[in-house]
């Protein structure tokens, strides 16, 4: 990247908000990806309005990271910028039975704050590794819970540079899908309707759901978390340990031999390494069974 972009970035934010080389592997539980051109922190919506449209204005690609818990990197990083929203989308508030979260809360300490409040409708979302903005662009789901059952309203920047609000309905949500995902919006904040529920009984829940994800998803590897979509009237993990590819390796990169539907990084894993083993199995699944294997890891810079 040209280092004229990082010195005007700095000039719209300050000079301790716009980072060089700094490794996205630091900050994907992949644990793989380079550097990325410019690393880039903004604190609110003005800030974020400001940052996308000098970038847009400058034809330099970017992307908002959230907690990198489905992403897969390149090797030789990314060179545009990456957006890292600190400040005020880590804000969180219940009134009532809704609560309202910035784009940046991780997932699991919005369900925290449902159970001590004692909101019942978001136990199927604690453990799953990103933050609340991630999970309304993929309509992060869980155990027959998915966040397009509680969402009400998310805020968005547009491709404009202007804040509008959606509802439910605006979202389009499907399976592992939003309007955001396909869409040049930026989620900023979403508003969470649930029902009053016994505080004890979504704890119970919770623990449960989180103990069934221990003990049966590697969590003690860095991953992406599933890799591939559900095929619809299959299962990921099932075509692939049916095609004989459990355990397969290259490099660092392995097919769980705990689940198959994950490619977990089993130490020194590269980014090339992960998306081979993806691509070998996408491959072997199609030839013995017919059945094209979705990622549902975005993959981001060259490969």
């Amino acid at each position: 990247m040209d280092i004229s972009v990082i010195f005007d970035l700095r000039n719209i934010l300050s000079p301790d908000r716009v980072l060089r080389d700094v490794l996205l592997k630091e900050h994907t539980t992949f644990k793989t990806g380079g550097p990325a051109g410019a690393f880039v922190l903004v604190e609110n919506n003005d800030e974020l309005a400001r940052v996308v449209v000098f970038l847009k204005n400058r034809e330099i690609p970017f992307f908002v990271l959230g907690n990198g818990s489905n992403l897969l990197v390149s090797d030789s990083g990314f060179d545009g910028a990456v957006i890292k929203l600190s400040g005020s989308f880590n804000e969180l508030s219940v009134s009532d039975n809704v609560i309202i979260a910035g784009a940046g809360v991780l997932l699991s300490k919005v369900c925290l704050m449902a159970e001590e409040s004692g909101l019942s409708g978001l136990e199927f979302a604690y453990g799953i590794p990103g933050t609340l903005g991630g999970a309304m662009v993929m309509n992060a789901g869980a155990y027959d819970g998915e966040m397009s059952y509680v969402v009400s309203e998310v805020t968005v920047l547009d491709g404009e540079g202007i804040v509008r609000t959606l509802s439910c309905e605006d979202m389009h949500f499907g399976y592992r899908e939003s309007i955001i995902k396909h869409s040049p919006m930026i989620v900023l904040s979403a508003k969470m309707t649930l029902e009053p529920g016994d505080r004890a009984e979504i704890h119970n829940k919770m623990a449960d759901f989180l103990q069934r994800r221990k003990s049966k998803q590697p969590l003690e590897f860095p991953s992406a978390g599933s890799t591939f979509k559900r095929p619809v009237g299959y299962f990921a993990g099932k075509l692939i340990e049916d095609a004989g590819l459990k355990g397969k390796r290259i490099g660092g990169a392995c097919v769980s031999e705990k689940h198959s539907g994950f490619i977990v990084n089993t130490g020194g894993a590269t980014a090339s390494d992960i998306n081979m083993l993806m691509e070998t199995v996408e491959e072997e699944v199609y030839q013995r069974f017919g059945v094209k294997l979705e990622p549902e890891v975005i993959k981001i810079g060259k490969f």
